[in-house]
């Protein structure tokens, strides 16, 4: 904590207890405590440390190595208050996440790193692992963010793509997805060939009107300073001086996903984005995506970003849906290796 923001003094209660007075800024309480307490709530949830405050002055009181923790996170949530950035319960569980798992990450250069600021609205990384993967788009030409739903994949690519253009590091954005359909059939879908495409192009839009003006939008789509159309229309093409983002990737083929990456031109940069949990290929065809990781795994200048069930930024909920699936995926195929094992064991003995 900064010498202005907080005072500290430990006072031994027990042989084996300690408690700890921490004075906050007038000026951070609230945002630090946030509305109804709520960030205290979950801070009283995730700290083993008891905390009690009164008016501005914070008492810890527990073993020596918990106080000591809840210091460094109360210190580093004062420091985020203090730079502008809205603290809720969800960053609350991401930085006591981040000091207590040994990376090192201070959570308020994590959290207080601007990408975009549109009408009061600030767009910024929310957990360690989503600041490693602006950080990695920052520094390779082709980023593959990959990672279940929620996790901020797509729109944290889209608001560098907008960053790049606004910097006028690039002329133009590409936004491009397969229309591949989980149990649908595009022929039978009404209407012409754009009213087909536009519903898998959908998402694509609504990050464009969370990060731009909406008037904007058009025009520059009409000048083809942006792009949003399907993968197929990306075939024959080289793309120079673009910020390229390919969605969904989990529903390329090998082929199309070569095809993809091979429209890199220059003064461009690529972000793949997918969940190889979620293929909708029909006739079970390896994901172009699952490809891509095993043969460019290694090459310099490409980058894999993982991104898991603890970067998931919509409701809690979502986290723990997809860990549940995951175990539920995982004990199938433990099953299914069982039976495979019995039945060659039965096939020996007969």
């Amino acid at each position: 904590m900064t010498d202005d923001d907080t005072t500290t003094g430990p006072n031994q209660v027990r042989s084996n207890q300690v408690s700890s007075s921490v004075e906050v800024a007038p000026q951070v309480v609230f945002g630090l405590l946030g509305a109804g307490d709520r960030n205290l709530r979950e801070l009283e949830e995730q700290l083993a440390a008891d905390i009690h405050v009164r008016g501005n002055l914070v008492t810890l009181s527990g073993t020596p190595a918990d106080v000591a923790t809840a210091e460094r996170v109360l210190a580093e949530l004062v420091s985020v208050v203090g730079k502008g950035t809205t603290l809720t319960p969800e960053l609350v569980r991401n930085s006591v996440s981040m000091l207590t798992n040994g990376s090192g990450a201070s959570p308020a250069e994590v959290l207080s790193l601007d990408i975009l600021s549109r009408r009061g609205k600030t767009i910024r990384p929310k957990t360690l692992n989503q600041k490693r993967y602006v950080d990695a788009i920052d520094e390779n030409t082709i980023v593959f963010g990959m990672g279940p739903a929620g996790t901020g994949k797509t729109y944290l690519a889209m608001a560098k793509a907008v960053q790049a253009l606004q910097n006028k590091a690039v002329n133009r954005i590409i936004l491009t997805r397969p229309a591949v359909e989980a149990g649908e059939n595009l022929g039978f879908l009404p209407g012409t060939l754009h009213e087909k495409i536009d519903p898998y192009l959908r998402p694509l839009h609504d990050a464009l009107h969370d990060m731009m003006d909406p008037e904007a939008i058009p025009k520059l789509m009409a000048a083809g300073v942006i792009e949003v159309a399907p993968l197929a229309y990306m075939r024959g093409r080289t793309l120079n001086d673009a910020f390229i983002i390919l969605d969904e990737a989990q529903n390329t083929t090998g082929e199309q996903m070569k095809m993809f990456l091979t429209r890199l031109g220059f003064n461009s940069q690529i972000v793949v984005t997918g969940d190889v949990t979620q293929v909708d290929l029909p006739g079970g065809a390896e994901s172009g995506l699952r490809a891509a990781a095993r043969i460019l795994d290694g090459i310099d200048d490409i980058h894999f970003s993982e991104l898991t069930s603890a970067d998931v930024v919509r409701h809690r909920l979502v986290a723990d849906i997809v860990d549940a699936y995951g175990r539920s995926e995982e004990a199938s195929r433990f099953a299914q290796g069982n039976n495979r094992a019995g039945r060659r064991a039965a096939g020996r003995r007969s």
